[in-house]
């Protein structure tokens, strides 16, 4: 769909979840050169695990996980004989994060470990130190790990330098390999014409806000929420010395993560950045596609920078600490407990929101996609457009689980690596991740039947809502999708480390700590290798 068509959707307020709703919403649906998701019943497998334990029933745990995987163990039988793996040791390398993604690991591959008689042994790394570690293994072109849980922007580090093992054809065929939304399809997952990943998990990042702010009476005085940044903004200033009309605590209006993240809260500056700077003619936004010169110092993002600066300067406008706060403290400790308003994330809030026994905005959370700009800067005219434009993030392309090269040259270990690593990405187990409380969130076209989750106990509207805010990022004709260049996550930690001198008043402005992280990027593209890194840029670019 043309990209003024889109805006003009979005603007009227008729968006895909709107449009869901009502009788025009095939022809609407069309138009956004989407498809209707499949809306037949829940039925056998998925409907039981679906309830387990049941949306209001508590946080699930290691006893919900194992039951889970066990009743996943049909496609895993039909390919492995009972014990086929006996005296196979396998290393898993992943995060243990919000105490999710390993952790549930360990309870699905339970069943199949007594299955197959493989056993499993387990690297559990922190946010924090995940990219650093990963880091190591890529420098040195060594692993000590079979299977590796890792994200679509590592794939020029480690496919790139024959560090993976390529998909066997029985692997696509258990996991549904076609089942997945197009931002996800190859090229995402290849490399060189191969397919080396699992996809676990959706990553975009969509807009939650607390609908208790908003409305007739509201203590923003505002009917809706914010459509653009610059209303983000304002109302951030706005609330500052209100009270919470949930806790009783003082208001606060959206939650900036100031603290870094090894490299991930890059993302969230990137979010507020994206509409500044990613016009919709320029396939580009942070490096130009010829020479890699970084567009970090532009007018954009510069005003990103700013626009965080601004809102440290307001005493009130952010948590006391808020210097301290990084994305998990900003999403799982701050806004699920009820402080602050607004902010982005990935699909977590959204199935913790109703399911999590630290949250308390479940009956007040509302989802969007990410909030436009009235203005874009373009960057090739070196000049704004006093233009409204979107850009949703799809942050970090979604985590997947990859099998190295240690398993090559044994068959037998080969196949477990690749058995364990398909029955965690699997249909109908990848259905309950994306409900329950998982790290992860929906990514195939098959997680997007309303009525699977409404059986499970998620109300329709809330369903609509959440799951919409998805979908409008994924076929967002303007959305950002990162490049798969080797050294992504140094250019993103560098940017995290300037950041936080500048928001801690160390550089003398916005420009200051944006030419500082431009200046960083330069050497991290010369060290690499500029012309190689020019060429994998435009590649995973499509060009």
């Amino acid at each position: 769909m043309k990209l003024e068509l889109y805006n003009h959707i979005v603007k009227s307020g008729l968006t895909r979840r709107s449009m869901l709703k009502g009788t025009a919403s095939v022809g609407a649906l069309a138009a956004m050169g989407g498809s209707m998701p499949a809306f037949a019943g829940a039925h056998g497998v998925r409907a039981e695990i679906m309830k387990i334990p049941g949306v209001g029933m508590g946080s699930p745990g290691d006893p919900e996980w194992q039951k889970v995987g066990a009743l996943c163990m049909g496609p895993v039988k039909e390919r492995v004989a009972e014990g086929e793996f006996k005296g196979v040791e396998l290393t898993f390398m992943g995060l243990n994060n919000q105490n999710l993604h390993n952790f549930l690991f360990r309870g699905f591959l339970k069943p199949w470990e007594e299955y197959t008689g493989a056993k499993i042994n387990w690297i559990d790394l922190a946010q924090a130190d995940y990219n650093p570690r990963l880091q190591q293994s890529i420098a040195t072109k060594t692993v000590d790990f079979d299977i590796i849980e890792m994200g679509a922007p590592f794939e020029g580090d480690t496919a790139g330098q024959g560090l993976l093992n390529e998909m066997p054809e029985w692997v696509k065929d258990q996991i549904e390999y076609d089942d997945l939304v197009g931002y996800l399809q190859p090229p995402v997952g290849t490399w060189d014409g191969k397919a080396y990943r699992i996809n676990i998990d959706g990553d975009c990042h969509t807009f939650c806000y607390r609908k208790d702010y908003f409305g007739s009476g509201s203590i923003t005085g505002r009917m809706n929420p914010p459509n653009t940044w610059q209303e983000v903004n304002q109302i951030s200033k706005d609330v500052v010395g209100k009270t919470d009309p949930l806790t009783g605590l003082p208001a606060h209006g959206f939650l900036d993560p100031l603290k870094g993240w090894g490299g991930f809260g890059m993302y969230f500056l990137t979010d507020r950045a994206g509409p500044y700077v990613k016009h919709p003619s320029d396939p580009a936004f942070l490096f130009d596609i010829d020479t890699m010169k970084p567009r970090i110092n532009n007018p954009g993002w510069v005003q990103a920078i700013q626009d965080v600066m601004d809102l440290i300067a307001i005493e009130g406008a952010y948590p006391a600490d808020q210097i301290n706060a990084d994305p998990g403290t900003t999403g799982f400790q701050q806004f699920l407990a009820g402080t602050g308003s607004m902010l982005t994330w990935w699909g977590d809030i959204g199935s913790n929101a109703r399911t999590s026994d630290t949250s308390v905005i479940g009956d007040v959370v509302g989802f969007s996609a990410i909030p436009g700009s009235d203005r874009v800067y373009n960057h090739n005219k070196g000049a704004w457009e006093n233009n409204y434009n979107e850009a949703p993030n799809n942050a970090y392309l979604g985590w997947g689980v990859y099998v190295t090269n240690r398993v090559e040259g044994d068959s037998k270990k080969r196949k477990a690596a690749w058995s364990a690593a398909a029955h965690i990405g699997g249909k109908d187990l990848s259905l309950w991740t994306s409900a329950y409380p998982s790290g992860f969130q929906p990514y195939r076209n098959s997680h997007f039947n309303y009525d699977e989750w409404e059986a499970a106990g998620y109300d329709r509207a809330f369903v609509e809502d959440y799951l919409g805010s998805n979908l409008d990022t994924y076929n967002h004709p303007n959305s950002l999708n990162e490049p798969r260049i080797p050294g992504i996550f140094q250019y993103y930690s560098v940017a995290e480390d300037e950041l936080a001198k500048g928001f801690a008043g160390q550089y003398g402005s916005a420009q200051e700590t944006a030419d500082a992280i431009a200046v960083a990027w330069e050497k991290i593209t010369d060290q690499i290798g500029r012309d190689s890194q020019i060429a994998l840029y435009k590649a995973s670019m499509g060009l």
